[in-house]
């Protein structure tokens, strides 16, 4: 089985959006995924159609256990470790510093910021031996999702935002603390997607449509997996730390 594939991905939040799509588009690249979600029944869906490349995990990316079953069905399911972890899972929070409904910030916390934590120490922890032997001949790649809100503060989601400017850091201090051993930590920071995220952050359908109107044709999660498959397409020694990805149209955040 291990033979089958070049490289095993581990791919959080893969039932929706962003998540979704790299797990196809990997597949289709020839690569092995394990994807987690909590939406069981389009996991399996997921798995039915992708076929034996695509492992599913069901649970909360964020709780410890779950992220450690990901790291174990890599090797159960396909013969290998994984060697790309794509940190996607997350959600959002409309409203500014001050109105947004608060009563959600701890969950937003715990899956934006203390979940994609320890998926990260997980991904450093496993990948490391492994690569200081064998780079430059095999890439390692660990790949977050952040935001451009992240870089500049949203009038629509600023307490949301200020999670990917937490998710930005951790981001930039793992690349400083793996990358000389081989490791290549990348951030990717889109603009406005569509997907269910805007539901999740509770936007009303009258701001989507807003976000259409000014900046049109908004992004897809399609969009965003060619991008992550383009970053750990490169050879092992071309590391593209940071990109940010927009539709054309919109000029901010």
């Amino acid at each position: 089985m291990a033979d089958n594939y070049p490289r095993i991905a581990i791919v959080t939040g893969a039932t929706s959006g962003i998540g979704e799509a790299t797990a196809r588009k990997l597949v289709s690249a020839g690569f092995g995924v394990v994807g987690s979600g909590r939406t069981v029944a389009k996991l399996a869906a997921l798995e039915q159609e992708l076929g034996a490349a695509f492992c599913p995990v069901a649970g909360d990316a964020a709780d410890p256990s779950v992220i450690g079953q990901l790291f174990a069905a890599a090797c159960a399911h396909f013969g290998k470790p994984a060697d790309i972890v794509i940190a996607n899972a997350g959600r959002g929070l409309g409203g500014s510093v001050k109105d947004a409904d608060l009563s959600q910030f701890a969950e937003v916390v715990n899956i934006n910021i203390t979940g994609t934590l320890a998926l990260l120490q997980q991904a450093a922890q496993a990948m490391l031996a492994g690569q200081q032997q064998g780079y430059p001949k095999t890439a390692a790649d660990i790949v977050i999702i952040g935001s451009v809100v992240g870089r500049h503060i949203s009038p629509f989601s600023a307490v949301y935002g200020s999670t990917k400017f937490a998710v930005h850091a951790l981001a930039e201090g793992l690349r400083r603390e793996v990358g000389p051993k081989g490791i290549r930590v990348s951030l990717v920071e889109p603009g406005i997607v569509l997907s269910g995220f805007q539901a999740a952050a509770q936007y009303s359908d009258e701001m989507v449509q807003g976000f259409e109107d000014r900046w049109g044709p908004l992004l897809v999660g399609d969009d965003v997996a060619n991008a992550i498959h383009y970053i750990v397409s490169q050879p092992a020694h071309i590391h593209i730390s940071d990109m940010v990805i927009r539709p054309t149209r919109q000029d901010y955040p």
